[in-house]
């Protein structure tokens, strides 16, 4: 991967603000012409710091009304329980993010449904099939004060 430039900084600030955002108008905001801004951006697509292009969904007018963090802890640890948890994970479209961590939990998720009797039956249906699983402790969303996936770039 090529060192980032600050026009490189600033084609991936924008892009993570409007992901719409035409070649013709970046190139605009950046001060510079549409081909070198558009050889730029394919770059850091092709390297990727650029990995995909999303809508930002409000998640309650879809009618998921339940955010929950999730703790689990394990206490199996070998390959195939590893394996067998990872992929029911990977294809639960509830869970919107699994992060191996430190301190009392192995896994912290955070995970949608559309209410509590649908966040009850995840928990029964798949959390607590899950192969090693010991403890399972949820703490639900009150209010959401600040959801963002941008990162703080230059």
């Amino acid at each position: 991967m090529s060192k980032l430039t600050k026009i490189d900084n600033d084609i991936l600030w924008h892009m993570q603000r409007d992901g719409r955002l035409t070649n013709a108008k970046l190139a605009n905001e950046l001060a510079m012409s549409e081909s070198p801004c558009w050889r730029r951006l394919k770059r850091l697509e092709e390297e990727g710091y650029i990995e995909s292009y999303q809508a930002n969904l409000d998640r309650r007018k879809l009618g998921f009304g339940v955010l929950a963090f999730v703790q689990l802890t394990c206490t199996e640890h070998d390959s195939q329980t590893t394996t067998t948890f990872e992929a029911v994970i990977q294809n639960c479209v509830q869970v919107l993010s699994c992060h191996n961590t430190t301190g009392d939990a192995d896994f912290l998720l955070q995970v949608v449904a559309k209410d509590l009797d649908d966040y009850s039956q995840f928990i029964d249906n798949t959390l607590r099939k899950l192969p090693g699983v010991s403890s399972i402790r949820s703490s639900l969303s009150l209010r959401e004060l600040k959801a963002s996936s941008r990162l703080p770039i230059g």
